[in-house]
């Protein structure tokens, strides 16, 4: 049976790590470098510091993306304070703080902007992160005009989200190929649909995915051409670093 993709209320063109390659990734500059450049959702990700803050940080350690050292779970928030993470992009970013997910929601809720909430949880800290970003995510976007989306590679960590913020949507991160179980995994998890590697998003895998009532979004999509083409398979939404190539001003497909 072919069923309607689920509504997807967000929009179609999201700015990666917040601001692409022109800010630091991660930072409250990067999210209005984001905005700036007229995209109006943006994706970062959040794990925890050693006291259980949750804020913004790819990495496992700090070392690539500010001036100090250390495994980031094992640093807490006054650490982590005190560390440049502008300064490594350019000289106009210097001083730049990881952000909490409470600077992040009151940023992207002044500026009316939409937030895909990547989980990042450290190892052995699935289940802790992924309840600990839904619970404060749930708190912070109460009231706002479209939840955040939440997503992860870990499905320990969206088990966990689900468990403490059932209310948010959610969606499942694929690495590699889509695997031939992954509607019975996102069955399993409650997930509104996949987010898949433009290296694998394959018209075929496309339409199975939007055929059986899941929804599509593809990272990270760097040439205009080839986003025009995967919105013109049906898929909802691209990730983005090149803000000024793949526009969030770009007019979509003339037919899905």
């Amino acid at each position: 049976m072919t069923l309607s993709p689920p509504a997807w209320p967000w929009p179609a063109f999201i700015a990666h790590r917040g601001g692409g390659r022109l800010a630091p990734e991660n930072t409250l500059a990067a999210i209005r470098t984001g905005a700036d450049a007229g995209f109006r959702m943006v994706e970062f990700d959040v794990k925890l510091s050693a006291d259980g803050l949750p804020f913004l940080l790819h990495d496992d350690t700090v070392d690539r993306t500010s001036n100090g050292r250390g495994t980031a779970h094992e640093l807490d928030w006054r650490a982590l304070g005190e560390m440049d993470f502008g300064s490594w992009h350019g000289p106009e970013f210097a001083g730049e703080p990881a952000p909490s997910l409470y600077a992040v929601a009151r940023c992207t809720r002044a500026r009316h902007l939409h937030c895909n909430i990547e989980i990042k949880p450290a190892a052995g800290q699935e289940t802790a992160t992924g309840a600990a970003v839904a619970r404060a995510a749930a708190r912070l976007w109460a009231g706002a005009g479209l939840p955040p989306l939440l997503s992860s590679f870990s499905e320990t960590a969206l088990e966990a989200a689900r468990a403490a913020a059932p209310g948010l949507p959610r969606a499942l991160l694929i690495e590699g190929p889509v695997p031939a179980d992954w509607h019975a995994r996102l069955q399993g998890l409650g997930c509104i649909g996949l987010h898949i590697d433009t290296q694998h998003a394959e018209q075929a895998a496309v339409r199975d995915i939007l055929g059986r009532g899941a929804a599509v979004a593809v990272w990270t999509v760097n040439d205009p051409a080839r986003a025009r083409t995967l919105l013109g398979w049906g898929c909802q939404a691209v990730f983005t670093d090149e803000l000024h190539l793949v526009r969030a001003d770009a007019p979509g497909p003339v037919s899905r």
